[in-house]
């Protein structure tokens, strides 16, 4: 009888401990994305691009047809690092919740800048993954897998917190 309890809490306590699990292997796989993201859009051509890396990521955006270019300039300057900051955020484990909530918001303003110009029939770039990919269906079902592994990132961070929560009270 002592046996059957042990193991039993012995396999309570392996399933109660897969939600974590999977929460990290989804942020730190996510994170490692975001990285990859700003990695190659600050190194390409076999070199750092550090000062003028955004000039040729702004052409990327530009080719949107969205923003002015006060803002295009702005965001190639801020965006590589914006997305270097979320990455390592999330490899790291700080403020899982907002920084989930945070990129989750990102991808879809990303898939909503890509629809659109699908739907104009742009054919330009995506500036995704550095300057030579170009916006297409498999561009958007990328994206849309990460805004969904975003998504469970999120809701899983405020469900664990939710669930610490409950089981310290």
């Amino acid at each position: 009888m002592a046996t059957t309890a042990i193991s039993s809490s012995t396999t309570s306590t392996r399933a109660a401990a897969w939600p974590g699990v999977l929460l990290t292997v989804g942020r730190i796989a996510l994170g490692l994305i975001f990285l990859i993201a700003a990695y190659t859009k600050l190194h390409f051509a076999g070199e750092w691009h550090l000062r003028d890396y955004q000039f040729f990521f702004a052409m990327a955006i530009d080719s949107y047809k969205m923003l002015p270019i006060s803002a295009v300039q702005l965001m190639a300057q801020v965006l590589p690092w914006f997305e270097l900051a979320l990455g390592a955020l999330l490899i790291a484990g700080v403020a899982v919740r907002w920084i989930g909530l945070v990129t989750s918001g990102l991808l879809l303003v990303f898939i909503g800048a890509m629809a659109r110009a699908k739907m104009l029939g742009l054919e330009i770039n995506c500036g995704c993954f550095g300057n030579n990919e170009k916006l297409g269906a498999m561009t958007l079902v990328r994206d849309s897998s990460l805004l969904v592994l975003a998504l469970a990132v999120t809701i899983g961070a405020f469900l664990l917190k939710k669930r610490r929560d409950t089981v310290s009270s």
